[in-house]
């Protein structure tokens, strides 16, 4: 890996665009050299992953709407919508819209955390429906998709965007832009252009995941990808974008980053001063291999929960009586804490009326749930009359979280070893007892008690499309899939999953 410091220049300086961020990218998309074997291996776990949750959100009330929106603009030989008959094509834009949105409602498919957050999933739609429609093979689909993953995870291990209350899709748009741009074989002229016009549309608000969340959360990352095609298709055409996206004097790092703060505190003049950031890239003819630092959610909830939930599964097996408890506190990082703990001082996440996306971002609902119940399940735990339970009330109540600076080192740490996204819980009962334990890992996360492999993957498809795909199709999925290096051009409409004819829900009619 290489690593390409970042700063900002005034337009005087005429930055060459060698020395530009976005060329590197583009550089590292354009970059030919050979996917290898387990990466290609991951690469179909994923998109058993992405299927998975995207079925068992098929007639949730926003995947409804983002399917009848993407219904209206047919095209023969188009992409494939997830639960529509692989028989029928649509524009890819709206395509990866749909499918995006059916891949993002439950909160469940995989997570990369560094500097900032990111679903790299997120990336297989756009890049599958451009692939789709432009008739390509498994293998440039797997080309892709690694050099999807690959760029997210890299700005994402450098660039914090949420300091600034930028949503994490600014780094989705440009990597989908780039992961497309590898797929068609694109010189780096035009992958550059696109990753430009990419991040330029995609820099949006963290509003949306916070106060009273919407669906608007499920809907983000779709529109990244949807605006990644059509970046990619305007630079096709040889249209450019504004430049130096990433280093310009009113570049997206000059005015809404970390060279906005730094001209807020000290004037102007002294933003151009700093390095703000050194983003690791692979180096010419260094493999693609971002995908395996990344991990999926054994439970549908923020990753952040995930050892947490494992935890409270563990701890509830000391606990005869929960009225018997005083009260509980997680000692945690700050993003757990100020995100989805009660630093967040969002009086939401502790609403028994709140939205099921709230709660998924409410740590002392999810941990209250899980420790009581002993399961969790991607509808049943979000129920609302699961959720206004009094007895979970009382103890939902009683949980708050605190920062550890010791929990918050591990988080961000470069070791894989130390990396850790948990914590450490402490149950104070009426009579003065306490009951103390903590998991830094996931039991599904690679270092992890049950590590993920390809059946536990096929597992999770199996279980969330029981009773909505037939057997007959979730087989026949199952078996493209795990073919993909071998399918040949123009049979990639394969990888989507129809339901039955009938079952699918009709939305509200809008434009489209």
């Amino acid at each position: 890996m290489q690593m390409h410091p970042v700063k900002l220049y005034p337009s005087k300086a005429m930055l060459p665009r060698e020395e530009q961020l976005a060329w590197k990218i583009a550089g590292v998309a354009a970059d030919k050299v050979a996917v290898q074997k387990d990466v290609q291996e991951m690469i179909i776990n994923r998109i058993i992953d992405n299927a998975s949750v995207a079925i068992a959100s098929v007639n949730r009330k926003p995947v409804v709407s983002a399917r009848q929106m993407a219904l209206g603009h047919p095209r023969k030989g188009g992409a494939t919508i997830f639960g529509v008959s692989n028989a029928k094509g649509f524009s890819p834009e709206w395509a990866a819209w749909a499918n995006g949105t059916a891949v993002r409602e439950l909160d469940f498919h995989d997570t990369f955390l560094a500097a900032d957050y990111s679903h790299p999933g997120d990336n297989i739609p756009p890049i599958l429906a451009v692939a789709q429609t432009m008739e390509k093979s498994g293998k440039d689909l797997i080309r892709g998709l690694a050099t999807g993953y690959e760029i997210q995870i890299d700005l994402v291990r450098a660039i914090c965007l949420h300091e600034h209350k930028v949503d994490h899709i600014a780094h989705l748009c440009p990597s989908a832009a780039a992961g497309i741009g590898a797929l068609l074989g694109l010189k780096q002229e035009t992958i550059y252009q696109a990753v430009q016009q990419a991040l330029q549309v995609s820099v949006t608000f963290r509003q949306s995941r916070k106060g009273e969340i919407s669906s608007w959360k499920a809907f983000a990352p779709a529109h990244a990808g949807k605006l990644a095609i059509e970046a990619a298709d305007r630079a096709m055409r040889g249209e450019g974008a504004p430049s130096p996206i990433y280093e310009g004097e009113d570049s997206v790092i000059g005015w809404v980053l970390s060279g906005r703060t730094k001209a807020d505190q000290d004037g102007r003049a002294a933003a151009y001063e700093p390095v703000y950031y050194q983003v690791p890239l692979p180096s010419p003819g260094e493999p693609k291999r971002a995908i395996m630092d990344s991990y999926t959610k054994e439970h549908s909830a923020e990753y952040q929960s995930q050892a947490l939930i494992d935890l409270a599964f563990r701890m509830r097996e000391q606990i005869q009586d929960f009225d018997d408890i005083e009260r509980i506190t997680i000692h945690t990082s700050h993003h757990t804490h100020y995100v989805i703990g009660t630093g967040a001082n969002d009086p939401q996440k502790m609403d028994p009326k709140a939205s099921r996306e709230t709660l998924d971002h409410s740590i002392m609902y999810i941990f209250a749930v899980a420790l009581q119940d002993g399961r969790w399940h991607h509808v049943d735990s979000y129920a609302p009359k699961r959720a206004q339970r009094a007895d979970t009330v009382r103890l939902w109540h009683k949980i708050e979280t605190k920062e550890d600076p010791d929990w918050t080192r591990k988080y961000h740490s470069r070791d894989p070893n130390e990396l850790a996204f948990g914590g450490r819980v402490e149950i104070v009962f009426k009579d003065g007892r306490r009951l103390v334990d903590e998991l830094g890992i996931a039991n599904a996360h690679p270092n992890g008690a049950r590590p993920f492999g390809r059946e536990q993957y096929v597992q999770k498809f199996r279980t969330l499309t029981e009773g909505i795909i037939s057997t007959r199709e979730a087989n026949r999925f199952l078996e493209v899939v795990q073919d993909l290096a071998r399918l040949p051009a123009g049979e990639l409409h394969m990888l989507n999953v129809a339901l039955p004819a009938g079952t699918l829900l009709e939305g509200k009619p809008g434009i489209f």
